[in-house]
């Protein structure tokens, strides 16, 4: 009798990935395509002026932005949480910073008084670099870490931070205004929860308990919304020309 050739674990099972974020990263882009074409719609005029500066569709727009934040660190700590992988958060944080450049010379090109110099996607690189260096705190820690950006933010601003060069920082009480401004306080304050959330959820257990999928199993509305959550940095950085070339044509055709 042959002997079966041996097969690994990786080889023989499909690699399955968990349910969670991919979905949590389809329903923000869901909310941010809702956001920016809200936006190219004011921009044209089918809305009144200013609706996307009213108090609940700026609540909307960062509780969007956070919820992108938050699962960013959600995603360093499932990645790396058992040690850090240098290679592929290479790989990543050269991505992020390549759109991040990419989104700042397309809105300077476009809108310059208000383009985007420290975004979302700048905001998490610098995150990410940063939770990396507090890979190995414990959840508690980054907890009450986030606390207290968050309160460091909102009472120690100082016109002392005011150079241009300091405003990503966010400690500034003034500077340049920009259609997407995220800096380092208090948006890693989200991030820093993020990663405290998936290392409480693996110290109790939840990760080993939490639902699974296999890339192509599920329905139809299922696979695009997951597709969409695996490869969400491409499709935020289209998701807006083709929103803002829709709204040209419709005003174009209407006008």
């Amino acid at each position: 009798m042959t002997q079966a050739p041996h097969v690994s674990p990786d080889q023989s099972a499909p690699k399955m990935r968990l349910l969670f974020p991919d979905l949590a990263r389809a329903i923000a882009l869901i909310g941010m395509a809702i956001f920016h074409f809200t936006f190219d719609l004011q921009n044209f005029g089918f809305v009144a002026p200013g609706t996307i500066f009213t108090p609940g569709w700026e609540a909307f727009g960062r509780a969007v932005a956070g919820s992108f934040v938050f699962l960013a660190g959600i995603s360093l700590v499932l990645a790396h949480g058992r040690g850090l992988r240098l290679r592929p958060f290479l790989n990543r944080l050269a991505k992020l910073i390549a759109a991040a450049a990419l989104v700042s010379i397309a809105t300077y090109l476009m809108m310059p008084s208000v383009f985007i110099y420290y975004g979302i996607l700048h905001s998490i690189a610098v995150s990410s670099v940063i939770g990396v260096l507090l890979l190995r705190l414990p959840w508690a820690a980054l907890a009450a870490l986030g606390i207290a950006i968050l309160w460091i933010h909102l009472d120690y601003a100082s016109p002392a931070f005011n150079h241009p060069a300091l405003w990503w920082l966010g400690l500034s009480t003034q500077w340049r205004p920009s259609i997407d401004f995220e800096p380092v306080l208090p948006w890693l304050a989200p991030f820093l929860w993020g990663m405290a959330l998936a290392k409480l959820a693996a110290r109790a257990g939840w990760l080993a308990r939490a639902p699974r999928y296999q890339i192509g199993t599920r329905g139809r509305a299922m696979r695009v919304a997951l597709f969409a959550g695996r490869h969400s940095l491409p499709i935020y950085l289209i998701h807006q020309p083709m929103l803002f070339g829709a709204t040209w044509v419709a005003y174009q055709l209407l006008g």
